[in-house]
């Protein structure tokens, strides 16, 4: 039977555990794909970039990588990261190389707090909370400008510069696509993250983006807030909280403390979006490549599943997205979990388990 909708899929499982947690993700997309009818079909290409790649070729990705990647519907990625590569060549070896070259300028990082998962936060016992993290995933603090120098003047003579950018377009497209977010969601609000009291030209430019396009969502409550004091907030204070958007380093920062909230960065999904759509976007877990446990098959899946869905609802398939993340929350809710969340389970089993509650 000729399916009605083939997307075309390129796999970088990368390093370490992203094998792992790739390896099920696909299985959890296939299962949608045989539940389908023929409705659905994932035309998948497995491409072994990453540090293995490297130690080979000296490189983590070949020059017409991105020209490779070009042609697809969307990116399925692991993590990059492993110990005999610096990580600031295998990140932007790779992953930002992909980020920069394809403007996936919108990170979407939801904080998701599941069933039967134990979270640190005690509020998060009788609260229900949700917030998503919106991050500006091309300018900012990661743009890359820079150098080091002076090296030939001998001992402590050398000197970096690390410039952030911040441009009145990067700002300001982060930032409505915040706004269209927040109107999706029951809490209409947007709490603008920087720290424009420290740093006067970037941030300042920021908040000054954040006044002028909040005046065109009247419907939507605003706040803006110091980096610091949101650190507090998402911690004191959670339930208040519904779009965050933040640069580049802020957001990662926070992004990854909201999933500790949650219970584990193991949980925590997101995507790497070309909302213009001129080129294919890309999805991964949070988590890193974890070298310690690589290997054991004792990796949580769910980061990596989460992604899949966010990828579902990206291509245009929302109620199998929504399947997805249905199935999750009754795995988590069975007590079916890996041992970063206090559980047993290895990854298979959590894999299985999900697939079992696809329905």
């Amino acid at each position: 039977m000729t399916a009605a909708q083939q997307f075309r899929i390129a796999a970088i499982p990368a390093d370490g555990v992203g094998t792992e947690v790739v390896a099920a993700g696909r299985a959890v997309l296939d299962a949608i794909q045989a539940s389908s009818g023929g409705r659905i079909a994932f035309d998948w290409e497995e491409l072994p970039w990453g540090s293995a790649y490297y130690a080979e070729h000296g490189v983590l990705m070949p020059d017409d990588g991105l020209d490779v990647l070009r042609g697809k519907d969307a990116i399925y990625f692991g993590a990059v990261g492993w110990p005999t590569v610096s990580d600031h060549v295998s990140l932007w070896g790779l992953r930002l190389k992909i980020c920069q070259g394809f403007d996936q300028w919108a990170n979407i990082r939801p904080v998701t707090f599941l069933p039967g998962i134990t979270s640190p936060l005690r509020k998060a016992d009788d609260t229900d909370l949700d917030w998503v993290v919106v991050r500006e995933n091309s300018e900012g603090e990661y743009a890359g400008f820079g150098g080091r120098n002076f090296g030939a003047r001998g001992e402590k003579g050398e000197v970096a510069v690390q410039s952030s950018v911040f441009t009145e377009v990067g700002c300001e497209r982060i930032i409505r696509f915040a706004f269209d977010l927040a109107r999706t969601r029951a809490r209409k609000k947007v709490s603008s993250v920087t720290k424009s009291n420290a740093q006067q030209y970037g941030m300042v430019l920021w908040d000054d983006m954040f006044r002028r396009v909040a005046a065109d969502y009247p419907d939507v409550e605003t706040e803006s807030v110091l980096v610091d004091a949101m650190s507090a907030k998402f911690v004191l204070h959670p339930e208040d909280l519904s779009v965050v958007v933040a640069s580049n380093l802020n957001a990662d920062i926070l992004s990854d403390l909201g999933s500790a909230l949650a219970g584990s960065l193991g949980l925590a999904a997101s995507a790497n979006l070309n909302p213009d759509r001129r080129y294919p976007s890309m999805f991964e877990p949070v988590h890193g490549s974890a070298p310690d446990i690589a290997g054991q098959g004792v990796c949580n899946p769910i980061g990596a599943i989460g992604s899949a869905a966010l990828m579902l609802d990206h291509l245009g398939l929302p109620d199998e997205a929504k399947r997805v993340q249905a199935a999750i929350e009754a795995t988590t809710a069975q007590g079916v979990r890996t041992r970063d969340v206090g559980g047993t389970a290895d990854t298979e089993t959590v894999t299985r388990a999900i697939i079992a509650n696809l329905g």
